[in-house]
């Protein structure tokens, strides 16, 4: 079977949202990993713990295509997520790296279970699948006491674009998310024209290089919508470079909220709110408003025990925040529709707040 194997066979990766196939080649699977690998060093010394499902494509590439590429051990802690079995692998494996969503990460230093457990062995972490913020990066370090790699990509670019790892500079490792790979080219671009905006300014996150997907599956219009005549993959994410190529990833286009003509992206927004202390997790959406178009709605997850109200979080966001990015609605709710990995669906909560708070017609 494996000498009949060419670099164009397929693999067919499922995405949230309207199902839709994205036709990735083992051509594209073997060089990102062998990119990555230039950037991120592997060695083959390295036991590597790796909770994420195979059906994302970040745990397909982790766990199948590191130990097949550089020749690296993969341990599967149990088959399907859980706390319990991922810190009993760390110390009967010895892992030294592990990788995983931001939630898996925060479930894992918050549980009780962690005392009961030596995970000495551990390296590094390298996290992804979602954003991870400044907040959580610090959380690994001072718990776990190791550094934090943070990667960006998404199934159509096969994984990994760029990645930030422990030799990069202090404030590049908390607020970015790295450099883009080797032999891989990353632009931010105006969306209306495709032209490269300038450094510092937000614009969608076009990449290009050999990670690019072939196409979605007997899709052409919608292949043709993301894809240009030059090869460049428009990731329908919203990101800002820095003059020494460090690229922050701010939004997604689509969670993009216009307010009265202004706007805003949930992510500045949800960064001054996780610093109050009473708040685990902040995420911001736009609900349905007839006189602005959309209104800004903060469906916040508390830390336990803890309680604030409206009005002390407004309160929190004054001169943090321009006036009218400060949310109008709040929601408290631990309970987020989210993927398998972890990552917020705000596509699913914007129907749900809505309806919450009487703005469904």
């Amino acid at each position: 079977f494996l000498s009949n194997i060419t670099h164009d066979d397929l693999l067919l990766q499922g995405t949230t949202g309207n199902p839709k196939a994205a036709v990735l080649s083992h051509h594209n699977f073997v060089n990102n990993i062998i990119a990555y690998d230039y950037r991120a060093d592997l060695t083959t010394d390295m036991v590597l713990c790796v909770p994420l499902p195979f059906f994302h494509v970040y745990g397909l590439s982790v766990t199948l295509g590191r130990p097949l590429v550089p020749g690296l051990r993969a341990v599967v802690p149990s088959p399907s997520y859980d706390v319990a079995a991922i810190l009993k692998a760390i110390q009967e494996q010895r892992c030294t790296d592990m990788s995983g969503s931001p939630t898996m990460f925060v479930d894992i230093i918050k549980s009780p279970l962690l005392q009961h457990y030596d995970v000495s062995s551990l390296r590094r972490a390298e996290a992804g699948g979602n954003v991870v913020t400044p907040s959580v990066r610090k959380l690994i370090r001072e718990k776990l006491n190791i550094p934090v790699r943070v990667g960006y990509g998404t199934t159509e670019l096969t994984t990994a674009a760029t990645v930030v790892c422990e030799d990069d500079p202090e404030l590049k490792q908390l607020h970015t998310v790295g450099r883009a790979l080797p032999l891989l080219e990353i632009k931010i671009a105006d969306p209306m024209t495709g032209r490269e905006q300038p450094v510092d300014t937000p614009g969608e996150v076009w990449a290009r290089g050999h990670n690019v997907f072939l196409g979605y599956y007997n899709d052409e219009q919608k292949t043709r919508e993301c894809i240009t005549e030059a090869g460049w993959y428009k990731t329908g994410d919203v990101g800002v470079m820095d003059g020494d190529g460090y690229v922050t990833i701010v939004s997604r286009l689509k969670d993009l909220v216009i307010r009265g003509g202004e706007n805003i992206f949930p992510f500045e927004v949800e960064e001054v709110l996780n610093t109050h202390p009473a708040i685990h997790e902040s995420l911001v959406i736009g609900v349905p408003d007839d006189r602005m178009g959309e209104e800004l709605c903060a469906w916040i997850v508390l830390k336990d025990g803890l309680s604030v109200t409206d009005e002390e979080l407004r309160d929190h966001c004054q001169g943090k925040l321009t006036r009218f990015k400060i949310p109008r609605y709040f929601i408290y709710d631990k309970n987020v529709p989210r993927t398998p990995i972890g990552k917020a669906q705000k596509a699913k909560m914007r129907p749900l707040a809505a309806q919450r708070l009487g703005l469904t017609k």
